[in-house]
């Protein structure tokens, strides 16, 4: 349902925001991480869990929070962009946009023209509010937030091109793949993986873009501010719930050996309702 992007109009002001990634498929994972203070939740639809229509759900749980939603969009696909607008995403985000060209088909899929190529059914998709929100279309692409990924050795080489495109509000290194383009993959903290990674944010701050991207071995959260990034989605529900469920058992355990050695428990923060 249509409302003003305010990630959008945050970023654009010189603000930092830090989000969380939502894979799991489920909209009850978006919908509990949206009330913890996130800056925005990135649906991920990459290599997330879900099809299009749980894009949607996964909206409709996010909307009952304060938290603003990105989705990730499988690949660079005009029509899957389209179907994921017109169905409430005001901002998304394209993986391995590895060229200007790429790069420019990505923006033009999800503007309307003359900016774009977006199919015009406005009078009744879920982005316009169902065809009741007055001067949807020229509201729909100021409120557009697009997000860029170069992901490959290819895509660095055309940093500067692909940032200078009109359009394309924040450029975000993918990191991880960035480092498998050049045989390193799991090596972001290699200094041929981070080298590549300076040269592209020189050109991204160059171009006066919102810079993006994970923290990593090469960078946490403190050096990635410290170097001029300003949109950073941290924590992955998935591994949140992982990592929360070994804590847990963690615990268990510890409890479960001291009385079989005889001993009183040590005082834990047990997990709970």
């Amino acid at each position: 349902m249509f409302k003003p992007n305010h990630l959008k109009a945050r970023l654009l002001a010189g603000e930092t925001a830090f989000g969380c990634w939502v894979g799991g498929g489920t909209p009850t994972n978006a919908e509990i991480l949206g009330h913890l203070g996130f800056d925005f939740l990135l649906s991920d639809h990459e290599h997330g869990a879900g099809e299009t229509r749980e894009i949607t759900e996964a909206l409709r749980a996010i909307e009952t929070t304060p938290t603003p939603a990105v989705v990730r969009v499988p690949w660079n696909d005009h029509v899957f962009l389209k179907r994921v607008i017109d169905a409430g995403a005001q901002s998304v985000m394209i993986p391995s946009v590895d060229t200007p060209e790429a790069g420019r088909d990505a923006v033009k899929a999800c503007l309307y023209p003359p900016q774009g190529i977006r199919g015009y059914a406005a009078s009744v998709v879920r982005a316009s509010s169902y065809g009741t929100e007055p001067g949807y279309v020229e509201k729909a692409n100021a409120n557009m937030l697009v997000i860029l990924q170069l992901e490959s050795y290819t895509a660095v080489e055309h940093a500067a091109e692909i940032a200078a495109i009109e359009g394309a509000d924040v450029i975000f290194i993918g990191i991880n793949d960035l480092a498998g383009s050049i045989g390193r993959l799991g090596q972001t903290g290699h200094p041929e993986v981070q080298a590549l990674a300076r040269r592209a944010e020189r050109e991204i701050l160059a171009a006066g873009k919102v810079m993006g991207t994970v923290p990593n071995a090469g960078a946490n959260v403190h050096e990635l501010l410290e170097r001029g990034y300003r949109f950073i989605p941290g924590p992955y529900d998935v591994a949140l719930l992982r990592d929360a469920g070994f804590a847990a058992m963690a615990e268990y355990r510890t409890i479960q050996e001291a009385r079989a050695r005889g001993e009183a428990p040590p005082v834990v923060n047990a997990s709970s309702y």
